[in-house]
């Protein structure tokens, strides 16, 4: 158990949690592929700035709350409403677990529940739980609290990561030299073929698009208080693709420090596989009280997005499917000439 980093951990943890209960009353009312997120993100930049805020002033006018409710109203056609629903719950799903999964790693590297079975869940259950009150009580406003400490903790520790990891290392050159050409390009295309390009090209453009299905983007952007919001917030989003760029850098570090064959991480490889390769690394560059700032920005930073998406995803839910099959099963048993009525 490292004691050092789960005291840490534990305050900063207890820190955002008390925000999000306060929030209730805050305003009443790998390679070329590691780094995909930053082609993807440039895309996304001028849909935000220009089409979002429109879609907002629509959904305002007309009270949509989700996707589906804006599809429904501009086409008229309940099931298309229904099939935009289901598959921004189906696809939300897998991102939440992600997010939990993230929190699990890290409380597991600090010595906590390893081992698997239902001990090592019991962390991950009372973080869920945690999530669930603070979202239940204060909605929105405890991920909008909440993310101000997120990204200062997440800017801190990939800040320290960029620079401490590599100057142990000898500098970026030797970082890099030490990392497989395999793994730093995509492979060359075959003859008369684009390969892997048009691949990447066409997923980060798919990606982008499909902003406007993901149910957390749109709880986000509709529940701005005016469209012009969302163009002062999106004027950040670049600070932000800096960040993700940093970000993947972090797994060539890993990479090039060796830390999936130190003998002390071999339990938490055997038990995380390669999700552990980042908290590895931390543990192995910095003190013991700077893993638990690093692990609390992990966590929180899972936290924050694992809120909205919960809290969108049960929109879609409540609003565009449960609502509706309701009203349908009660015209149904209604006789026709009480509808009349």
């Amino acid at each position: 158990m490292n004691w050092t980093a789960i005291i840490v951990f534990a305050l900063l943890f207890g820190l955002v949690t008390v925000l999000g209960f306060v929030a209730a009353r805050w305003r009443r009312g790998a390679g070329a592929i590691g780094f995909f997120a930053l082609p993807y993100t440039i895309i996304v930049y001028p849909l935000v700035f220009l089409i979002l805020p429109r879609m907002w002033a629509v959904a305002h006018k007309h009270n949509y709350v989700t996707a589906a409710d804006f599809v429904q109203g501009r086409y008229g056609n309940r099931w298309l409403a229904l099939a935009v629903a289901v598959t921004g719950i189906v696809a939300t799903m897998p991102y939440i677990a992600l997010q939990l999964l993230g929190l699990q790693v890290v409380i597991g590297a600090m010595g906590v529940g390893t081992g698997g079975g239902l001990v090592g869940d019991v962390p991950l259950i009372i973080a869920f739980v945690i999530l669930a009150a603070f979202t239940y009580t204060s909605g929105l406003r405890a991920p909008a609290m909440i993310a101000v400490v997120k990204d200062t903790l997440i800017y801190i520790t990939v800040l320290a990561l960029v620079v401490v990891v590599p100057y142990q290392l000898g500098g970026y050159d030797k970082l890099f030299a030490a990392i497989p050409p395999d793994k730093l390009l995509l492979p060359t295309p075959g003859p008369g073929t684009l390969g892997q390009y048009s691949a990447y090209a066409t997923l980060a453009l798919g990606s982008a698009f499909a902003l406007f299905l993901y149910p957390h983007t749109m709880t986000g952007v509709l529940s701005a208080t005016n469209a012009e919001v969302i163009r002062r917030n999106a004027i950040y989003l670049p600070a932000y693709t800096f960040l993700l760029g940093l970000l993947a850098l972090t797994g060539f570090m890993a990479l090039a420090a060796g830390v999936a064959s130190l003998p002390e991480f071999a339990p938490q490889f055997e038990q995380y596989k390669a999700n552990f390769a980042i908290p590895a690394l931390i543990l192995h560059s910095f003190p013991d009280w700077f893993a638990g700032v690093a692990f609390a920005a992990i966590g929180i930073g899972g936290l924050v997005p694992a809120a909205i998406m919960s809290i969108a995803a049960s929109n879609l839910f409540t609003r565009n499917i449960y609502v509706r099959t309701a009203r349908l099963h009660r015209r149904r048993r209604t006789p026709s000439w009480f509808r009349w009525w």
